[in-house]
Order: structure tokens, then C-alpha cells, then sequence
């Protein structure tokens, strides 16, 4: 039997939605008051969910200060406090949030210390939110 374990974790960094791809006003279309040259925030909160057995001697599916090690060292250590568009996953990639959802993904997928990653999901604000799992 699999079993799920989740945790949650908070950074804050700044974007600007924008390609090259698409004409100035074709950017303020897509994009609407993302677009702004200067940028804008957002407090995110990343939620990773990782399945596997239970381990037999200590009943976690996880060990919890590993994974948040893993969290740490792969993802707030690199975004927290930070513009997503100066980030070399993002030169060629624009850093919405879905995007982001995805690099975590990625980040973490090969990393965890046990357990498969079952999926991340990145909350950008209260009523916005983005997930990647295995299956995508």
C-alpha cells in the first residue's frame, strides 16, 4: 500500500511576464498588468506531495528533515528573494507561475531522499494555484 505525505513551504520572489516572442502590445494583451517593466511579487506557497511504502522501522513514508533539506538546498535557496527572470530556467522560458510549477517539479523530482514525488503545486495567491505531477 502507498502512503502520502505533504508539506508545505514559503518563499517570496518578483517576475515580469513578457516574451520577445510577441510585439509590445501583444505582451500587454497576453499578459495584462503582469506585463509591468518593473515587475511585481508574490508570497507563494509551494506544497510538495511524495508517495511510497511506509518504512517498516520508522512508520514515515518521508523523513521530514530530509525532504525539507531537499526543498531547501533545490528550491528556496535558489527562488527565495529573488526576480524568476534572471534565473537561467527562465532565459528562454517566460516565469509564470505555471512555469514555475514545472522547475520545481523537475528540481525535485529526482532528488527527494525517498518517496516519488506524487506532485507539486504552487499557490500564487489566494484564488490562483498550479499543479505538475508525474503524469505530466
Amino acid at each position: 500500500m502507498k502512503a502520502y505525505f505533504g508539506r508545505r513551504y514559503m518563499m517570496s520572489a518578483s517576475h515580469r511576464l513578457h516574451t520577445d516572442a510577441l510585439t509590445a502590445e501583444q505582451n500587454r494583451a497576453a499578459y495584462g498588468k503582469c506585463n509591468n517593466p518593473h515587475g511585481h511579487g508574490h508570497n507563494y506557497v509551494v506544497e510538495v506531495l511524495a508517495g511510497g511504502a511506509v518504512n517498516a522501522e520508522t512508520g514515515m513514508v518521508v523523513d521530514m528533515a530530509a525532504l525539507d533539506k531537499t526543498v531547501q538546498a533545490m528550491v528556496l535557496e535558489r527562488f527565495d528573494h529573488t526576480n524568476l527572470n534572471l534565473d537561467p530556467l527562465f532565459v528562454n522560458r517566460v516565469p509564470t507561475t505555471e512555469n514555475l510549477c514545472r522547475a520545481v517539479f523537475e528540481l525535485l523530482k529526482d532528488a527527494l531522499p525517498a518517496g516519488d514525488l506524487a506532485y507539486v503545486r504552487v499557490e500564487e495567491t489566494e484564488n490562483n494555484f498550479f499543479q505538475c505531477d508525474s503524469a505530466n
